[in-house]
């Protein structure tokens, strides 16, 4: 049984773990936009909803935003199995409760930046008696966006780092195919890992870079 690093292992095993990175680009694209239009709905219903809706829509992202995510996918797979649907797929599952997950913080960043708008910007509106749907579309959410652009992006990448949560369901990600070739061959943890960390280090670095970047342009902005 190997011990060590093999290089004729990794370049065994790349393939396999090429496969996998490729479904976790495939789940966050999926669930980041699950995370964005509906963090973006929740934040308006809080804003401009019923205050009924808005204190429900808050308790569930309350319960969401502070229970573990790892427990809400196991919750989420379970009762879908049960009672729901059990053909529905472990990507679609899976992919459908991070994008809720982050959308509970992908909402807070939106709720700042709607909250950052100068009263005078709502009430210029209200004194041009424009409709809601002027007023959303042509004041607040052009800027709320300039100012919630950069943390909103932030979520998404780190969302991108807890995809391989799902492994815990099946999804055939990185974490999954370095485990399943351990389990046919006996060895290639230490290279499947090492190559997972690696893919993920060269996607999130250069993007979480760019960030900072658009970040420090957007506040420079707003004076």
């Amino acid at each position: 049984m190997q011990t060590g690093w093999s290089n004729e292992t990794a370049r065994e095993i790349f393939p396999a773990m090429w496969d996998g990175f490729i479904v976790v680009l495939q789940v966050t694209v999926v669930a980041g936009l699950i995370a964005v239009l509906l963090g973006l709905l929740v934040a308006v219903v809080q804003r401009v909803g019923h205050p009924a809706a808005g204190r429900t829509v808050n308790a569930v992202m309350q319960f969401v935003r502070n229970t573990p995510l790892l427990v809400q996918v196991l919750l989420v797979w379970t009762a879908t199995s049960l009672y729901i649907n059990p053909d529905w797929s472990a990507f679609a599952v899976g992919s459908a409760v991070l994008g809720v997950h982050y959308a509970s913080y992908t909402a807070e960043s939106y709720r700042a930046g709607i909250e950052a708008i100068p009263v005078g910007q709502w009430e210029a509106a209200t004194a041009l008696s424009l409709p809601t749907h002027r007023v959303w579309g042509a004041v607040i959410l052009p800027q709320m966006m300039r100012r919630s652009t950069a943390a909103v992006a932030n979520w998404i990448i780190a969302m991108f780092k807890e995809v391989p949560t799902l492994f815990i369901i099946g999804v055939l990600e990185m974490i999954s195919q370095a485990q399943k070739y351990q389990g046919q061959h006996y060895t290639g943890a230490v290279e499947g890992y090492t190559i997972a960390g690696l893919l993920f280090l060269a996607a999130s670095y250069p993007v979480a870079v760019a960030m900072r970047r658009l970040e420090n342009r957007l506040a420079k902005s707003h004076y």
